[in-house]
Formats: structure tokens, sequence, C-alpha cells
């Protein structure tokens, strides 16, 4: 089964570039993705640009409005996603635990739905 392990944190709140924890973390990520992928369960994954570059469409009466930023403000914001092959539910917290963000994020953990013809 599928699972989508949604990456949240406070921008800011993590190791930052140029600073002396920055290159540990993101060779933790690189790490982490190279053993999803060796083990087979990594499907994709992506990091987002920052929340400055988001933008929300809305469309109501036939009219499309856009709006800067993401549909929720809130403190912690979405800044990537693995999709994972778990064998359940237990599998994809034990997958999602290790991802680097969650020390000091959360990470929210979705399965997917498969769409039968």
């Amino acid at each position: 089964m599928q699972y989508m392990c949604l990456i949240y944190s406070a921008e800011g709140s993590g190791p930052q570039p140029g600073t002396d924890e920055f290159g540990p973390f993101m060779k933790a990520y690189g790490d982490y993705t190279a053993q999803m992928r060796e083990s087979g369960a990594l499907v994709h994954a992506d990091a987002l640009q920052p929340v400055a570059t988001a933008t929300t469409v809305t469309v109501r009466n036939g009219q499309t409005i856009t709006t800067d930023g993401p549909f929720a403000e809130t403190k912690e914001q979405l800044g990537g996603y693995y999709l994972l092959e778990c064998e359940n539910l237990d599998d994809a917290i034990a997958k999602a635990a290790r991802i680097p963000t969650a020390t000091y994020g959360r990470i929210e953990i979705r399965p997917i739905i498969v769409w039968d013809d």
C-alpha cells in the first residue's frame, strides 16, 4: 500500500544553509532517500519551494480567483513529501519517523486511495 508522508515544519526552524548543521542535515536526507530507493519503498519524493512562492486557486461561479500564499495559513508549512510503498500503517510510521525533519517538524501520513476502473 502506498502512503504519502507530508513534511511540515515552521520555516526557519530547522538547520539553515550556511550553518554547521545544514550539511549533515542534507546528508541525512540523501541517506534516507537512498535507503528508501534501495529498499524498493520509494515511489517518488520532492521538496517544495518556500511558501512565499505558493498560489492558491479558487473557482466560484465560473470565475478563477488566485491568492498569494498557501490555502491554510499556519505556523508549519508543507515543505516536501515522500510517496512510499509500505506494508501497513505501522511500517509507514516507522519510515516516516526516520525523515530528518521529524526531529523538529511533523510528518503527516496519509494512505493513497487506489481507484478501480
